[in-house]
């Protein structure tokens, strides 16, 4: 059958990142992602997947965001019993987004059950928490920069592309080819993240293209937070944030941090209000060598943030009536703590949702940002009657400009070129700008397109 690839996942859509490397005797999983967004989409998370189970030798995590670990769980119910290969920081961050991920499907199956809002009785979770203590057994941690070999003459290698805490491409030697996955790549000039390392040599390129069809402005995301936050304490409101736990809520604390001390932003208190965001700050802490803040930074932003730990804080601080700022999981509205704010909030003419990461079709931070007058939360309407605004210059993904940037240092150009986890604008935007700037015909593969790679 020669060797081909398989896009189970991240083709088509920036979600369910799973990329299926096999050949007559090996197989090899990079990434195994959860779907989100669209119902079709997250639908597919029901299905188990068409993999030969005893032929998969290990599964490969770029980095641990839950739209390329979050299916993990489900793998191994469906008969996986391998390795799953991490750098050190994706594992600790791994542990605590799928811990966190069953906790949310448990709690939202509960209360569907209670509502009676779900249309499957009894409406059920994806994978329990048991099911994730499961997962976490057959992590294998491993450095970047070192060469790893899973046997049958494959082996692989992290080097760090500056996405998040712990990520990584991936370069797998595949019996003497090279396969290169970019996961998802950071960007130049990140707040505390070291500067993507660009790989050298690619037989076959699977590129990453969230930005592929734009330019991230060249607004300053300080100055932008500077004046939202003001204008929200001019107004008396509450400035709600939806952010993801992992990456997104250490930098708005740091940006936050700040501008406090150079008198950009009046004192107003600032609450990180998700048990996740705070571990993985906490995480973050704990692996100095992958980041670039120093400690006393870290150590004066921890003491200015007030965090919140339990609902009933949540509780409280929902019954307040004074200006402050919440950063609040999850970053696209689609479940956590943030939908409580907004709830209560979201018809409240003196407040701000502000959207600071990309937000995927199907979610309610992609209604909010696309201007709907009401979103569905928990089987009720809400008006959208808070000022709704972005920052649309603070993301962790390269625009397309950056990725053409990472891709220049190849040395001879792939024999193969696979575009994925992009909307299909996106993704054929950077098709096209490829074959402009470096003559390369590359491919946008479907969801379930399979690929030889042998020629």
């Amino acid at each position: 059958m020669g060797t081909t690839i398989r896009f189970l996942g991240g083709a088509g859509t920036v979600t369910g990142s799973k990329y299926l490397v096999q050949d007559e005797s090996s197989a090899v999983l990079v990434d195994c992602g959860l779907f989100q967004g669209v119902k079709s989409l997250r639908l597919l998370n029901r299905e188990p997947l068409a993999i030969d189970m005893p032929s998969l030798k290990a599964v490969i995590l770029t980095h641990a965001h839950l739209d390329h670990s979050g299916y993990l769980p489900l793998l191994l119910r469906h008969g996986f019993a391998g390795r799953i290969f991490a750098t050190p920081p994706t594992r600790a961050l791994a542990e605590l987004i799928l811990r966190d991920s069953a906790a949310l499907q448990e709690e939202e199956a509960e209360l569907a059950n209670e509502m009676g809002f779900s249309r499957h009785a009894p409406a059920l979770p994806l994978y329990t928490t048991d099911d994730v203590e499961t997962t976490l057994r057959h992590f294998v941690v491993r450095d970047d920069n070192e060469w790893i070999d899973i046997g049958d003459g494959i082996r692989f290698r992290y080097e760090r592309n500056g996405h998040i805490l712990g990520s990584a491409f991936i370069e797998l030697d595949w019996k003497g080819r090279t396969i290169v996955f970019s996961g998802d790549v950071g960007r130049t000039g990140a707040l505390f993240l070291e500067n993507p390392q660009r790989p050298k040599q690619a037989d076959v390129l699977v590129v990453e293209s969230t930005y592929g069809d734009r330019l991230h402005p060249a607004d300053d995301p300080a100055a932008v937070l500077a004046d939202i936050v003001r204008d929200t304490y001019r107004r008396g409101g509450m400035l709600i944030i939806p952010s993801f736990a992992v990456g997104r809520a250490q930098e708005l604390m740091v940006l936050l941090h700040r501008l406090r001390h150079s008198n950009a932003i009046p004192d107003i208190p600032i609450y990180l209000d998700s048990p996740m965001g705070l571990q993985a700050t906490e995480i973050m802490r704990s692996f100095p060598t992958w980041h670039t803040l120093p400690d006393s930074e870290s150590d004066a932003m921890w003491s200015e943030v007030r965090m919140i730990r339990k609902f009933r804080e949540t509780i409280e601080l929902l019954r307040s009536k004074a200006s402050c700022i919440v950063i609040a999981g999850s970053g696209m509205a689609t479940g956590g703590r943030v939908l409580h704010y907004l709830k209560e909030r979201l018809e409240d003419e003196r407040s701000t949702v502000l959207l600071v990461g990309y937000q995927a079709e199907g979610t309610r931070g992609r209604q909010l940002m696309d201007g709907v007058h009401e979103v569905k939360i928990h089987g009720a309407f809400y008006r959208v009657q808070a000022r709704v605004c972005a920052i649309r210059s603070l993301s962790a993904h390269a625009d397309q400009r950056e990725l053409i940037d990472w891709l220049s240092e190849l040395e001879k150009p792939p024999a193969h070129t696979f575009i994925v986890h992009g909307e299909p604008q996106a993704a054929d935007a950077l098709r096209v700008k490829l074959r402009e700037r470096f003559q390369w015909e590359a491919i946008v593969p479907r969801l379930f397109d399979t690929y030889l790679i042998d020629s």
